[in-house]
C-alpha cells in the first residue's frame, strides 16, 4: 500500500452526557482553545430544546435524541469535487465517507446557527438551528439540499471518478 492511512482519532465522552459525538462537535464549536466556553454552549442549547419540546406532549424525545436526529437530518451523503478536464473545470459528485459526513454536518450546523441574526447568544441560535434541521427546515438543512442539487445536476460526469 503507498498511501499512509491517517489513524482514526479517539474521541472521549463528554462529562454530561457521556457521549464521544458530543465532545466531537464541542471540539468543532470551540474557539481559541476555549473548551469549558463551548460546553457551557452547547450545554445551554440542550436546556432550551428541553425546555422548547416540553411545551409539545406528543413528543417525548429528549434534547440528545434530537440533537442526534437533526445532525443526521443535515447530513449530506454526496459532494461535488472539481477536476480539469480539456481547458474546462468539470464538477465530479462523489460519495463521502461516513466520518467526513459527520463532520460535514456538525460543521454546516455550527456555521449556520453562527449566521443566525434573529437571536442574541449563540445558544439561543444552536439551539433554534438544531430545532430546525430536526423538523427538516433552515439553512443548514437548505444548504445540504443544495449540495445534493449540484451532485444531482452533474450526475453526467460521475463516471469520472478521482
Amino acid at each position: 500500500m503507498r498511501k499512509i492511512r491517517k489513524k482514526q482519532k479517539i474521541y472521549f465522552p463528554d462529562p454530561k452526557f457521556n457521549e464521544p459525538l458530543v465532545s466531537r462537535f464541542i471540539n468543532h464549536l470551540m474557539k481559541n482553545g476555549k473548551k469549558n466556553l463551548a460546553y457551557k454552549i452547547f450545554y445551554n442549547a440542550m436546556d432550551k430544546i428541553d425546555s422548547m419540546n416540553s411545551h409539545k406532549e406528543n413528543n417525548k424525545k429528549t434534547a440528545l435524541e434530537i440533537w442526534k436526529e437533526g445532525l443526521s437530518n443535515v447530513m449530506p451523503h454526496v459532494e461535488v469535487r472539481h477536476r480539469r478536464m480539456g481547458g474546462t473545470n468539470i464538477q465530479i459528485p462523489v460519495p463521502i465517507s461516513s466520518n467526513n459526513k459527520i463532520t460535514k454536518s456538525i460543521k454546516l450546523l455550527i456555521t449556520c446557527a453562527s449566521r443566525r441574526k434573529n437571536e442574541k447568544t449563540m445558544s439561543d441560535k444552536l439551539a433554534f438551528e438544531i430545532m430546525d434541521a430536526f423538523n427538516s427546515q433552515g439553512e443548514a438543512f437548505k444548504q445540504k439540499e443544495n449540495i445534493h442539487k449540484m451532485a444531482e445536476a452533474n450526475k453526467a460526469f460521475s463516471h469520472f471518478r478521482f
